[in-house]
């Protein structure tokens, strides 16, 4: 086992959940459509409710005729977005990174939040902004998000930095899910495991980008969890008794899990749960920790492994016992 069995386990953890978490969001946002008079016209009209945040709001495609509308727009965004990582963190253009994540972290937090106020129907008037209607939600998610967001990204402190991850994920989810369907997903599972396999065992490009995140920009999408072995632990203790003030160098491990590790099982977990129910989600869930877990049991110490191959087999075993029982 690379990680300490304690350290292990508050990844696991933590996986998980997010994963429900992110269950509830996607739930909340599930779209449901209702017909109503429109009071001036006379006119019925269908509405959708449970709309996304800050018009977020994307159309659904439901059938496996829309996979070819919606597979090369996502594979071009990917790639986009790939190279624009690629080419900040060559050129190290720490302040548009930061600019970029602080702003994402927002938007991200403010969704889930904004789920929560949707449930229980929290701040449900609007206010007239450039005459347009706003809702009051909206704002005072973003003002929530906005404090979480400015000491992750400028202001890094690990437990900051791990609770905000509980709510970044499940929000984003909540915008991709309405795009997708089961076989869209199934291809997207299957790009992005062999892309992940190739950036961590061939190119390096995952151990790169990692690192120069933590140690330049002191920014992480991503689970961070650091520990102290016993032989530093004891080294602290012997500079504590004898009160010297000598400079030493002292190594920290960090245990890591990267934030498409667990945005992809939400979004899985999130379009069963639309299309089939709770139980199909919970058991994709289950499929992506056991994955997961199973990664983190055979995995060994000095060695980078990508988590999506692993992540995705337990995916898609979770689907073929969802496709036995219904």
């Amino acid at each position: 086992m690379k990680h300490k069995i304690k350290v292990t386990f508050i990844l696991l953890a933590l996986f998980l959940i997010i994963q429900f978490i992110g269950l509830y969001v996607v739930n909340v946002y599930t779209p449901i459509k209702q017909e109503v008079i429109n009071t001036q016209t006379g006119i019925s009209e269908n509405i959708t409710i449970n709309e996304l945040p800050y018009g977020m709001q994307a159309p659904e495609f439901q059938t496996q005729f829309d996979f070819w509308n919606v597979i090369p727009s996502l594979i071009v965004s990917f790639i986009i977005a790939i190279v624009f990582i690629l080419i900040l963190t060559k050129y190290k253009w720490k302040a548009i990174i930061k600019f970029w994540f602080f702003s994402v972290v927002i938007l991200a937090i403010g969704i889930t939040v904004n789920a929560i106020f949707l449930d229980f129907n929290l701040f449900s008037s609007k206010l007239n902004i450039f005459s347009n209607q706003v809702q009051i939600a909206w704002l005072i998610s973003a003002l929530i998000a906005t404090p979480f967001a400015f000491f992750k990204i400028y202001k890094p402190n690990i437990l900051v930095h791990n609770f905000s991850e509980l709510m970044i994920y499940p929000g984003i989810a909540a915008v991709f899910i309405p795009i997708l369907n089961i076989y869209t997903i199934i291809f997207l599972l299957i790009i992005i495991s062999i892309y992940d396999m190739w950036a961590v065992w061939h190119s390096g490009i995952m151990q790169k980008m990692a690192k120069f995140q933590i140690q330049e920009l002191q920014v992480f999408n991503g689970l961070l969890i650091p520990y102290m072995s016993k032989t530093v632990k004891g080294k602290i203790a012997e500079f504590k008794k004898s009160k010297k003030t000598k400079k030493q160098k002292l190594k920290v491990s960090l245990a890591i899990l990267g934030g498409g590790d667990i945005v992809f099982p939400i979004i899985v977990s999130g379009i069963f749960l639309r299309q089939y129910g709770l139980i199909p989600a919970l058991i994709t869930t289950a499929g992506a920790f056991l994955g997961l877990m199973f990664l983190f049991i055979i995995s060994k110490k000095g060695k980078s492994y990508p988590a999506m191959p692993f992540i995705s087999i337990g995916i898609f075993i979770a689907m073929a016992i969802n496709l036995l029982i219904t």
